[in-house]
């Protein structure tokens, strides 16, 4: 059997369909299905139950899921070893960031990265927090930085440090709504980003605790541009509080609402022993001085204090 049927097994198993699979692997549809086919022909077991709703694993198809996955992984390990004897780890990442680069100090990341490992290629992809965690846990980004509360079986957290979040108001707006029930915020404009992004998802827990569902909103795809038109009086926002801070004057917090959250590193479970991973991952451990957790499957809780 060869590596790339494995690659396909696992894809398949994890998917549910070839034609998703087959993106993953940037393959056609047609070779990950004889892949399949010519792996299942040498175990002589059938690994699918094929339907229109896609591809299911059988019984033999389940329990020789994990040998395939720790072969897989066998073979980056060795691919790794081979590569440190001489010298070199040669590779290329596809990076997600989130948020400004102050944040997630990405650029010092990528500087010891490129000092330390200088035939490790890191492409930076710039994206939506909420988004960057399902690009991941797809194999869409080999890693990312992160921030929010989705958790995954697949996708390996290290937690970096707490984010608190607030409320936002304009600062003029602070003598008006001092002590404003929700009610009275909820008739107010809000500014929100992208329903897929992290800010969404706090935003929007926020209105569930309090029985609110403002109606008059404004959508914005990037937390500095939430900030300035927040500044700008256009309205209320769940903001980072230290930006709320930075722009004190022309931005107000109203009240002792914050929310808690976690920026983290994030990558595929399954790719811990990846030696460029694993490079990647001690870099932005060293950064942060973070240590990796022996079980890093979940990032701080939410928390609501109002």
């Amino acid at each position: 059997m060869e590596l790339y049927q494995l690659r396909s097994f696992a894809a398949v198993a994890e998917l549910g369909h070839l034609t998703r699979a087959a993106e993953r692997l940037h393959v056609s549809q047609p070779a990950v299905s004889a892949q399949i086919k010519a792996l299942e022909d040498e175990l002589d077991v059938a690994l699918f139950e094929r339907s229109s709703a896609g591809m299911a694993l059988t019984r033999a198809g389940r329990e020789l899921l994990p040998d395939a996955l720790e072969a897989l992984a066998a073979a980056k390990r060795l691919r790794g070893r081979a590569s440190a004897m001489h010298g070199e780890l040669r590779a290329r990442l596809r990076l997600g960031t989130v948020a400004d680069p102050q944040l997630t100090r990405v650029a010092e990341v990528l500087r010891r990265t490129v000092d330390r490992f200088p035939l490790l290629e890191v492409d930076v992809h710039q994206t939506i927090s909420g988004a960057a965690f399902g690009l991941v846990r797809d194999g869409e980004l080999d890693a990312s930085f992160y921030f929010g509360n989705a958790s995954h079986a697949s996708v390996a957290v290290l937690p970096l440090r707490p984010l608190a979040f607030c409320i936002a108001i304009p600062g003029a707006w602070s003598s008006r709504l001092a002590g404003a029930s929700w009610d009275t915020l909820a008739a107010e404009p809000w500014i929100m980003t992208p329903a897929v992004s992290t800010h969404h998802a706090l935003a929007s827990e926020l209105f569930a605790a309090h029985g609110i569902a403002p109606l008059r909103r404004v959508e914005a795809d990037h937390e500095g541009i939430v900030s300035s038109l927040v500044a700008a009086g256009l309205g209320i926002a769940v903001l980072r509080e230290d930006l709320a801070e930075q722009a004190a004057g022309a931005i107000a917090i109203l009240g002792d609402t914050r929310i808690v959250t976690s920026l983290a590193f994030v990558h595929r479970r399954e790719r811990d022993d990846d030696p460029a991973i694993r490079a990647l991952r001690d870099i932005v451990g060293e950064v942060w001085n973070v240590e990796r957790p022996a079980e890093s499957n979940s990032t701080h809780p939410l928390r609501s204090d109002a």
